[in-house]
């Protein structure tokens, strides 16, 4: 229901049948409202009034589906006269919500939540943007602020942090930035990092952050007993992992990688296509040569093959993690 429209309309902002309050309604612009979201931006570019074009999404959007239908009209015009260009993403994070309700973030990982899973969607917002606004900071403690923003920065290292209370933010730090780059925020989550960071390193020690919050890499080369990995997942996954995501060898389909993740108390473990081993040797010689961390990884024996997971977590005791993850492997 278009809401937002009569209240405008009843303020005397816009009228009710002005041209310039498009509503966009019954859908969601990051999946059944694409069209609809790339054809409005298109006539309002066209139409030279603007200079900037704010889209304010739902609390419940994924943020990823809406930067790819931005690049796309991108792509696709920037060789005309008028074209769009994403500026910067920007999530907001309720610090005061964050706070009594999720405990500081901690309960990121609760359990038992319903199947929509707002932690979830929490988790990919902030992972996915160039700036995070920590709203209403003047209601909760200085020392809950700091909790926040720790847990924040545990799951996304990259995007600038802004302190705000009841909204108010400097238009110069989230207007015209030219900070967005969609490679670098792709790139810019934790577990990313974490998978990263791991080539440097041949046993990374993993990394301790403010209120005991913790992260590291397990990697081995060996496979999962693929049955024993999933009620693994489902019945005594640990309660203080925030986020984990990575690649899987199962013995299910010793063929194909398979990513694992989790956020909140949604898991996943999806066929992402044959490991580069599983090829033939002529196609596996071709992507060696023109893939440098390919080479890098490659295995004599084993190939690509391999178990490589980000955990992200607060009170972790990555030993017995890794002691359990260990018992299941073929």
């Amino acid at each position: 229901m278009n809401i937002d429209a009569s209240l405008l309309a009843a303020g005397g902002v816009v009228q009710e049948k002005d041209s310039s309050l498009v509503p966009l309604q019954n859908g969601c612009i990051c999946c059944t409202l694409k069209e609809d979201l790339i054809k409005q931006i298109g006539e309002l570019v066209i139409s030279g009034k603007f200079d900037y074009i704010l889209i304010e999404a739902s609390g419940i959007c994924e943020p990823v589906p809406i930067v790819q239908t931005i690049e796309y009209l991108h792509e696709n015009t920037k060789r005309c006269d008028k074209t769009v260009i994403l500026d910067n993403v920007v999530s907001v994070v309720d610090a005061a919500r964050l706070a009594e309700e999720f405990g500081g973030g901690k309960e990121l990982l609760k359990e038992n939540i319903e199947d929509d899973d707002i932690e979830n969607l929490i988790i990919q917002q902030v992972e996915f943007c160039t700036k995070i606004v920590v709203n209403k900071t003047d209601l909760v403690t200085a020392e809950q602020l700091k909790e926040v923003e720790a847990v924040i920065r545990a799951l996304q290292p990259e995007a600038e942090i802004i302190e705000a209370v009841k909204g108010e933010v400097a238009l110069d730090k989230i207007l015209g930035t030219g900070s967005f780059d969609f490679e670098t925020a792709s790139r810019s989550a934790a577990w990313i990092k974490g998978l990263e960071e791991i080539e440097e390193e041949e046993e990374p020690e993993g990394e301790v952050l403010e209120y005991n919050i913790s992260t590291f890499v397990y990697k081995r080369r060996a496979q999962f007993d693929t049955k024993k990995f999933i009620d693994w997942a489902n019945k005594d996954y640990p309660s203080h992992i925030i986020r984990a995501k990575g690649i899987c060898w199962i013995s299910r389909d010793s063929a194909n990688m398979y990513m694992f993740e989790q956020a909140g108390s949604q898991k996943s473990l999806v066929n992402v296509g044959p490991w580069v081993a599983s090829l033939p040797c002529r196609e596996q010689q071709e992507l060696l040569l023109s893939e440098p961390e390919l080479a890098a990884e490659w295995d004599e024996k084993f190939g690509d093959k391999m178990i490589k997971l980000v955990f992200i977590g607060k009170d972790m005791d990555r030993a017995a993690i890794e002691k359990e993850l260990d018992a299941m492997l073929k």
